[in-house]
């Protein structure tokens, strides 16, 4: 802030640590030029990171992105008088941010749909926000959205914000049961059957539900997808009863889930999908919108979700919504992992792993790749499945469209293949950008109408696609990969 307006900047900031999205938010409401966010996210504590979002709220992308970076790289020693914070709160530059705080609220409040029955909704949660900034604005987004407080039991131990993240080292709710313990405990204790978790900044959100058995269901990202796609599907319809879903539209990633493109296709709104990260996704949404189009929701597997005004995934509000998914169903008899298995009766199975191999060295990613696609001819079967499309986003092939030209951005600097089947299930492999791997992404996609008694033969049927995946793609005996510990 004080380098801003020592350079004649006009700046908002906030009194306190906040949510990343709402800064999102914040840039859009106020018609910021920029915004700003200084944080590590759900990363170790020796970690620190530079979040920029542009103009409309989204954030940035090519060209800025790189020259941003090529700017700061190229004045690494701040002046003297930077350091300098006497004069900054009388600046007449400085202005508070404070009361968009309570315009995201307002603004989010539209989420809710069904408040009377969360007044009384019976469920006990226990939320934990590891060590960050989410506790103050979930619990005020619950008594929003018409929560008992007396029902959400907080994670003491990880309730303040804290830099050393004492309890939880690698502070990411995606980890699942491990970084999960304490969330548990205090669940059991408290006789709380959901657990709602952010994670530091609060722009990332966890899933767990208590099972018949007494035992832990920690939702993978995909999941819960799959739960809020149908949630805000049938939302929209309930709030549009003769509307025309054409210019609708759910947005997720290349590597998450397709099951919201599956119910895209039956239902008759708009599905499209982006490159891995929320810079894309939040850029298609404003693209989308201006456009005229309303885009609903977006989400990817790596907990990420976008169902409100900030275009950035947003940890506070997906808190809120899946809290009122939970007492949604309980009010049906149902569960939110029963209502999994009714999406999957409707839509079909769609269950994905993802894994990696290390790499000896950068030559055998590059040999690895291009065996693949060696003078353009791509496997035509992975074990005993016919691949029907490649799309090969380092080169720009994708024999699914017209032209065999791919629709989303290309990048020569790594390598991403995905291989549909003709079953309609999934392959990719992709050669990590930042570490000596290369991973693949499996979704194994079945016919609607199978049941909760059917999971164990797909499962058994998604390991087997697995290992054709590993061996007549990766092959690591040939290639001399390393499999993770």
């Amino acid at each position: 802030a004080n380098v801003f307006v020592q350079n004649g900047i006009k700046v908002y900031l906030f009194s306190e640590v906040c949510p990343t999205p709402v800064t999102s938010y914040a840039t859009i409401k106020l018609k910021c030029d920029a915004g700003l966010m200084i944080t590590a996210s759900h990363n170790p504590k020796y970690d620190n990171g530079y979040k920029a979002y542009w103009t409309n709220g989204a954030q940035i992308l090519a060209p800025h992105d790189t020259e941003i970076c090529r700017i700061a790289y190229a004045n690494m020693e701040p002046k003297p008088e930077f350091w300098d914070l006497s004069k900054l709160h009388s600046h007449p530059l400085l202005h508070s941010a404070d009361p968009v705080i309570d315009d995201y609220f307002a603004d989010e409040q539209s989420l809710c749909r069904y408040k009377s029955i969360n007044m009384k909704c019976p469920i006990k949660f226990t939320y934990s926000a590891f060590h960050g900034v989410g506790l103050p604005y979930a619990m005020r987004l619950f008594e929003n959205f018409g929560f008992p407080r007396e029902n959400i039991s907080i994670v003491e131990e990880q309730a303040k914000p804290d830099p050393e993240f004492p309890t939880v080292p690698f502070p990411n709710p995606e980890e699942g049961r491990s970084v999960l313990k304490l969330s548990i405990e205090t669940a059991d204790r408290n006789g709380a059957s959901v657990i709602l978790a952010n994670d530091p900044d609060a722009d990332r959100f966890q899933l767990a539900e208590k099972q018949s058995d007494g035992e832990w269901k920690i939702f993978t990202g995909n999941e819960m997808g799959a739960l809020i796609s149908w949630w805000t599907w049938m939302c929209w319809c309930n709030e549009n009863q003769k509307g025309d879903a054409s210019n609708v539209y759910m947005l997720n990633s290349a590597v998450s889930s397709s099951i919201v493109k599956t119910m895209a296709a039956k239902e008759g709104f708009k599905h499209e999908q982006t490159l891995t990260g929320f810079k894309w996704m939040g850029n298609k949404a404003d693209e989308l919108r201006k456009a005229g189009k309303s885009v609903i929701l977006a989400w990817e597997e790596s907990i990420g979700f976008m169902a409100g005004h900030p275009l950035d995934k947003d940890g506070i509000t997906a808190a809120g919504i899946f809290a009122e998914i939970a007492s949604y169903l309980n009010s049906k008899n149902l569960t939110l992992s029963k209502q999994l298995f009714v999406i999957y009766k409707e839509y079909g199975f769609h269950l994905v792993r993802s894994s990696y191999w290390f790499v000896p060295n950068p030559e055998v990613t590059r040999k690895l790749f291009a065996k693949l696609r060696k003078d353009n001819k791509y496997p035509t079967k992975i074990g005993d499945h016919d691949v029907k499309y490649v799309r090969d986003l380092t080169t720009g092939y994708d024999n699914e469209q017209p032209g065999n030209k791919a629709i989303l951005p290309i990048s020569t600097s790594s390598d991403m293949i995905t291989f549909t089947l003709a079953s309609g299930s999934l392959a990719t492999v992709r050669a990590s950008g930042t570490e000596p791997k290369v991973k693949y992404y499996i979704e194994l996609k079945t016919a609607p109408g199978k049941e909760e008694k059917d999971l164990t033969d797909v499962v058994m049927e998604l390991s087997k696609l697995e290992e054709m995946v590993v061996a007549n793609l990766l092959e690591p005996d040939t290639n001399g990969l390393i499999a993770r510990k």
